[in-house]
């Protein structure tokens, strides 16, 4: 354990005492007594068992053990004053935007409850969102023009100099409008595809891959009737209002799937849960206000996917 007698007094006073070489200019820079900086390190080479300081004619020298405890010393100030420097509020205010991509099933559903509890943190900080394809996403991320990608997991050789952390693992679903003849079960469900708009995830998409296993697996080979997009706006308003088959991760039709003004087709697709998480440059160091957003959204994935 951390010997709670040493404060951080004792490290300045160390640290100065080393630089300067003596106690007298030491104690003029700290703008203390001498006999004051003197007793400093008498109390520190207490704490540490050892003597830090021996004297060399009229001055001093550091000792062995002295020069073994200040690259420490050192070490834990710099770090002190980077921790402070990165939770001060006038760093905060005066930082660059905090830059997410979301993919809209994250956006609908886990970034407005982490975004409520990264504001009440009040740290004044702003923060830009931005959705679109996963590909795009990680391309902007990768050169720096993004923070931090929230989605899917990324083909492997797409992660290459990327880091991901798992928060909870997510399907996709078949949505339609209530009423829609598919939901009376009076025939297949895939055979009856090919009668209906299909509105499928773009080829670019994370999940595409996965949903043309899916359909094939299923005897489903060709859609002759196929819309491409990943616009969940577009997508909830053309299914509202027609006879389409929507193939959609199911976070961003959650809501509307729990009022009622979507339904999902009865279709067991637990094979195409893929995890969705919290992508960032390998070797970045996020800022103080990435870190507390970061945190929300592992607090809001909790609160909304307690299962994960």
């Amino acid at each position: 354990m951390i010997n709670s007698r040493i404060k951080f007094r004792h490290l300045y006073t160390f640290i100065e005492v080393a630089r300067q070489k003596s106690v007298v200019r030491a104690a003029e820079i700290l703008n203390v007594s001498q006999p004051a900086v003197t007793k400093t390190i008498r109390e520190l080479e207490e704490a540490l068992g050892v003597a830090v300081f021996e004297r060399e004619g009229r001055g001093i020298r550091i000792t062995r053990y002295g020069e073994v405890f200040l690259r420490h010393a050192g070490a834990a100030l710099t770090a002190l004053r980077q921790g402070m420097d990165s939770v001060s509020q006038e760093l905060f205010d005066s930082a660059p935007p905090v830059r997410i991509g979301a993919l809209p099933t994250v956006s609908t559903r886990i970034m407005p409850r982490a975004m409520m509890l990264f504001l009440a943190e009040k740290t004044g900080s702003r923060v830009k969102i931005v959705t679109g394809d996963n590909a795009v996403l990680m391309e902007q991320l990768r050169v720096g023009d993004l923070d931090l990608v929230v989605g899917r997991l990324a083909s492997p050789e797409k992660m290459a100099g990327l880091s991901f952390e798992h928060l909870y693992s997510e399907q996709v679903v078949f949505i339609v409008r209530p009423g829609h003849p598919l939901l009376d079960g009076r025939r297949s469900i895939f055979e009856g595809l090919a009668d209906y708009p299909v509105l499928m995830p773009t080829r670019g998409s994370i999940i595409r891959p996965s949903v043309e296993q899916f359909l094939i697996a299923n005897g489903v080979a060709t859609l002759p009737v196929q819309v491409e997009t990943i616009s969940d706006a577009f997508g909830r308003v053309f299914v509202r209002s027609s006879e389409a088959v929507w193939i959609i991760s199911a976070g961003v039709v959650a809501g509307d799937v729990a009022d009622g003004t979507l339904a999902p087709l009865p279709i067991d697709t637990s094979e195409t849960r893929g995890p969705v998480g919290l992508t960032i440059r390998a070797d970045s160091n996020p800022s103080a206000p990435l870190s507390i957003l970061m945190q929300t959204i592992r607090q809001a994935a909790v609160e909304i996917m307690p299962g994960r």
